[in-house]
């Protein structure tokens, strides 16, 4: 038996992505998915929230991820009034979708989720300016705790950046070495040998003051699960609003 905890949200990216386009004013949308589990996935999970909330969706299709010309996609999006294009899949072909809308007129953006997020997709496409991406959890630079642990992970001069994720990494060890503690501590400094069937128990004890906020856990899921949207301008990306994963 093994216990999971992670202490990043769960993937919740297209009902908030459904809701983040309904508050800003949207009503039709045309949804595309790369055939993926992953964007097949993103694509009905905004799909069936968008029609909850009242949303039209005016246009579906699913694209050969090895196709390299969307010129008719293009066509039936502009003929279908839509106000914005889902994407549910990975960056390489979104890039090409993107563009090719551009080239072909349609100026409305595309959103997708965090397979949208990787440098790829704005150096493959200098179309981008205005397209959204969703991602998991919030930007360290969003706290003091995170731009603390930011600054010291440049003072430490590692050769790689700390990416999206280095700080849930921390503080995923963090929660561990606490549990850990707590476990010793109770057992007066010493770690029997039954310690490992105690962690997961401590592991869940009341919140750990980490980087990206308090680590607390509701059955393995991180308690304050929240999701960040992004927006390419200038040919790079700013955090534009991040909310809980659920309303």
């Amino acid at each position: 038996m093994f216990w999971l905890f992670r202490t990043i949200g769960t993937d919740d990216q297209g009902p908030f992505s459904a809701r983040y386009l309904h508050e800003g004013g949207k009503t039709k949308l045309y949804v595309v998915d790369d055939a993926s589990g992953h964007g097949i996935a993103l694509a009905s999970g905004l799909t069936a929230e968008w029609k909850k909330l009242g949303g039209a969706v005016v246009g579906t299709e699913q694209v050969d991820p090895d196709e390299r010309s969307f010129a008719g996609l293009a066509v039936r999006v502009r003929s279908s009034g839509a106000e914005a294009v889902y994407f549910g899949g990975y960056y390489d072909t979104a890039a090409r979708v993107s563009q090719q809308l551009e080239q072909a007129g349609v100026t409305i953006p595309l959103m997708g989720g965090d397979g949208l997020f990787g440098q790829q997709y704005l150096t493959g496409n200098p179309q981008a300016d205005g397209d959204l991406a969703t991602q998991l959890g919030a930007p360290a630079t969003e706290s003091a705790a995170g731009r603390d642990f930011l600054t010291r992970y440049g003072a430490a001069g590692y050769s790689q950046p700390p990416g999206w994720y280095g700080p849930y990494a921390y503080d995923a060890t963090l929660a561990l070495i606490e549990a850990v503690k707590a476990v010793a501590e109770a057992e007066d400094g010493t770690l029997s040998a039954g310690v490992r069937a105690k962690l997961p128990g401590a592991v869940e004890q009341p919140a750990v003051d980490g980087v990206t906020d308090g680590v607390a856990f509701d059955g393995g899921d991180i308690a304050d699960r929240r999701l960040t949207v992004y927006r390419v301008d200038g040919g790079s990306r700013r955090a534009v609003t991040t909310g809980p994963s659920t309303p």
